[in-house]
């Protein structure tokens, strides 16, 4: 059984920043993409920025510049660094990865997390 765990969600003010972090445990062989989406009320979920195991990076347009992502292989985990918070930010934030759990001919599996709240409000 694989889990994806995020943490560092919280009520920030506008021009703030917050780190979020998400662990991936379980069985795991390799983790080929991790990615970051939200949620906020009433909106469809939207993909966030995504980094592969490689290092390569996409991020939508709405927070390229002011967001960076960033993975740590050998401890499956992965970062999403939010500088310049706008009120707009605000949303559920859901880590997800494509990943192996036993070998390199293992089917590709998606998981997310249970999600972690961003506030940004003064």
């Amino acid at each position: 059984q694989v889990q994806l765990v995020e943490s560092g969600g919280g009520l920030v003010q506008p021009g703030g920043s917050l780190r979020l972090s998400c662990g991936a445990s379980g069985r795991i062989f390799s983790i080929l993409v991790m990615r970051w989406y939200r949620q906020a009320p009433g909106k469809q979920r939207e993909l966030v920025a995504a980094i592969t195991s490689g290092g390569t990076t996409n991020y939508a347009d709405s927070v390229r510049g002011r967001f960076t992502i960033s993975r740590d292989n050998a401890k499956n985990t992965m970062f999403l660094q939010m500088n310049s918070l706008k009120p707009e930010d605000t949303a559920v934030y859901y880590c997800n990865a494509d990943l192996r759990t036993h070998n390199s001919d293992d089917p590709i599996l998606k998981y997310w997390g249970q999600g972690t709240q961003v506030t940004v409000s003064s």
